[in-house]
């Protein structure tokens, strides 16, 4: 049997981490997640592409600019408030707040600063605005079920949740 490449309709197993332009580790995965080849799915496209024509053992780095990954920061997804108006659960750095918007969708926000009586959150990706890098071990490669080709995502893997 021959060896299985990353290729349309082939299930890819991978680890990563994830490092910003100075070097600093800012996440990392030690357990596969999976994704469908080919198949418009939950996975950056450049990672995708990076994956292309490679087996199982192989190790990558794929650079991703905010455009490519996880966008430019919007200025109009930051807000402060004053404390008084928040309720005290949300009064730490890093506290996450779901928020409700008039057509009934909903986004995160992350506290990421308290000064001066403010709070600010934040409903950016915590990665947007910058540049990073993921270094991958693909661990599988194997043919996609016509179930996950359908789901675009191999049945024993969680969705990939690249932060």
């Amino acid at each position: 049997m021959s060896e299985q490449i990353a290729g349309k309709n082939k299930a890819v197993f991978f680890t990563y981490s994830v490092m910003d332009e100075s070097g600093e580790l800012l996440e990392q995965s030690d357990l596969p997640i999976g994704y469908v080849h080919g198949i418009d799915g939950d996975i950056i496209e450049k990672l995708e592409q990076g994956m292309h024509g490679h087996k199982a053992g192989d190790k990558l780095e794929v650079t991703l600019s905010p455009e490519e990954g996880f966008g430019v920061v919007d200025l109009s997804l930051i807000f402060e408030d004053k404390l008084k108006n928040v309720p005290s659960q949300f009064h730490k750095i890093g506290a996450e707040v779901e928020m409700r918007n008039e057509d009934g969708g909903t986004r995160k926000f992350l506290v990421t600063k308290i000064k001066k009586g403010k709070l600010i959150m934040d409903g950016n990706h915590p990665y947007a605005g910058k540049t990073i890098t993921f270094n991958i071990t693909i661990t599988e490669i194997r043919d996609a079920t016509q179930k996950e080709r359908q789901a675009g995502r191999p049945e024993d893997s969680p969705p990939p949740q690249l932060h």
